[in-house]
């Protein structure tokens, strides 16, 4: 009890600003010392406690979207479940990040917008759940989901799928190999100075790589402590 309410005191923050409570479910996931290990504005963005109903916000850019012809067929094939996969090629586009703490589920929900060169941005919304074989899972809508790894690498750390399954009237059904789209890798870097890389690429045994896209994204929390001070 003692070491818990440890890690739950102030963990990042500027002189006068009030404590926040610290979020060790991703240091539960990778371990102390991987945790450790990361750079301290990583620790800060992925141990920041949000009260149920609050968000931590992030802007940035789509540095560069590439797909194969598979991956684009892809793409569209899963807006029937709620387009969890970027659809516009190529980069130069604005892009937001939003995490918000979900105080029902006790996960967090992700919302991705990508503007467009045509219409409106592209919404992607999905949840990270603590749960499942590996502790982690990424709800994407309709029953579909993944089932997440998590690892530290140089930098940060990086999210990538070990099964995909699908959840019909309370039951789970893990997806066969040969049915899922590949093995799905996801990094998030720090490039210091309140910047960070966001990678996804999406890799698929026979067909090769049929995704990859980069973005750049810079923490807004810094930028109003960078007003304040």
């Amino acid at each position: 009890m003692q070491m818990m309410a440890k890690e739950e005191r102030q963990i990042l923050g500027h002189e006068g600003a009030p404590a926040q409570l610290a979020d060790i479910r991703f240091r539960q996931l990778l371990g102390n010392a991987s945790w450790d290990a990361l750079p301290a504005r990583v620790r800060a963005r992925f141990g920041k406690r949000l009260n149920a109903g609050d968000s931590a916000s992030y802007v940035g850019q789509v540095a560069a979207c590439q797909m194969s012809l598979s991956g684009r067929i892809l793409a569209q094939c899963c807006r029937l479940i709620g387009a969890p996969l970027p659809l516009e090629r190529k980069g130069g586009g604005a892009a937001m990040v939003s995490v918000t703490e979900d105080g029902a589920s006790g996960g967090q929900v992700w919302t991705r917008m990508y503007a467009r060169r045509r219409g409106f941005p592209q919404v992607i919304h999905s949840a990270k759940r603590f749960a499942g074989p590996t502790g982690l899972e990424e709800y994407l809508g309709r029953g579909f989901g993944i089932a997440l790894l998590v690892r530290a690498i140089e930098g940060g750390i990086r999210f990538s799928s070990d099964h995909y399954f699908l959840e019909i009237g309370g039951k789970r059904f893990r997806l066969p190999q040969w049915l899922a789209p590949g093995e799905l890798t996801i990094d998030h870097v720090d490039q210091g100075e309140g910047e960070f890389t966001f990678t996804l690429a999406l890799n698929h045994a026979l067909l090769g790589e049929v995704m990859h896209q980069h973005c750049r994204f810079c923490d807004q929390s810094d930028q109003r402590e960078g007003q304040i001070q």
